[in-house]
């Protein structure tokens, strides 16, 4: 009995869940800009895939095959001719003149390799390997002579200049503009407190002289005598204006009408309409 479980195939649909109208508001547009946007640029690369196949089917081939045929024509055949009939005579012939002539040669340059070359070329290295030990051994003494020297004229009062005094001096220094930036943040905030203190007292006393007695001024003075003059001044004169231009309107009125006669009545419009009792027109 198979114990394990075949997979289903095709597998199961996967839950979807399930989507807003918003999304599908947003989706369907989209699509249809994608759509738009991708259509012409799919023809063009249908269009340009399909003049690519015709261009090499009918054209480059036959093309490509007839100069194939003239490179073939032009050059291969006479290589192969060059190499048949000339260059494998000529091989064969370098093969056996090295075969009678070489090995001899060979054997002379080995001998003389061995018995002239060798013993020159182990004297000259050790001739090379001494001038080499030599030089070596003047450069050392010159160099550690230089070392001495510049240790003596140089890093020896180098060294007493920073011991003795720029290390001092920049111990000093550093001193003098640490105290001096502590007391210039010191000062700094002493006299933000000082100007703040100022500016209240100031503000203080620019309220005490100014601000609260224009304030009582305005309210013990300015606003009765305000109302008084709005109750007793104002409103009157604007009731007066009021009904002077009324006055002057009806006084214009009245010349307009001595003058150019009262407004015309309005003239009845024959509609065309017949006025039957039970008869519906544009007007009942």
């Amino acid at each position: 009995m198979n114990m394990q479980k075949r997979p289903q195939w095709p597998p199961p649909p996967e839950p979807q869940h399930p989507e807003g109208c918003l999304v599908v508001a947003v989706r369907i547009p989209v699509r249809i800009f994608v759509f738009l946007v991708v259509l012409p640029v799919r023809l063009l690369w249908d269009a340009f895939t399909a003049a690519a196949r015709f261009l090499w089917r009918y054209v480059l081939a036959p093309v490509g095959r007839a100069i194939g045929r003239i490179l073939h024509a032009l050059l291969v055949v006479p290589l192969i001719w060059l190499y048949r009939y000339l260059l494998t005579p000529l091989g064969h012939a370098l093969r056996r003149l090295c075969a009678q002539v070489l090995p001899p040669a060979g054997h002379a340059l080995v001998w003389f390799y061995a018995r002239v070359l060798t013993p020159i070329g182990h004297a000259v290295v050790r001739l090379l390997t001494l001038v080499a030990k030599a030089v070596i051994w003047a450069f050392g003494i010159l160099g550690t002579a230089l070392h001495r020297t510049a240790h003596v004229l140089l890093v020896l009062p180098a060294l007493a200049l920073w011991r003795w005094i720029l290390a001092p001096a920049g111990r000093v220094l550093g001193i003098v503009l640490r105290e001096t930036g502590e007391a210039v943040g010191h000062a700094w905030r002493a006299a933000g407190y000082v100007a703040r203190t100022v500016g209240r007292v100031l503000g203080t006393l620019f309220r005490w002289i100014f601000l609260e007695p224009a304030r009582w001024v305005y309210r013990t003075v300015l606003t009765p005598v305000g109302h008084v003059v709005r109750d007793l001044v104002l409103h009157p004169v604007a009731q007066a204006a009021r009904a002077i231009g009324r006055a002057v309107r009806q006084a214009r009125a009245d010349l307009r009408r001595a003058l150019f006669g009262g407004p015309r009545p309005p003239v009845p419009v024959d509609r065309r309409e017949p006025r039957g009792r039970d008869t519906r027109t544009l007007g009942g």
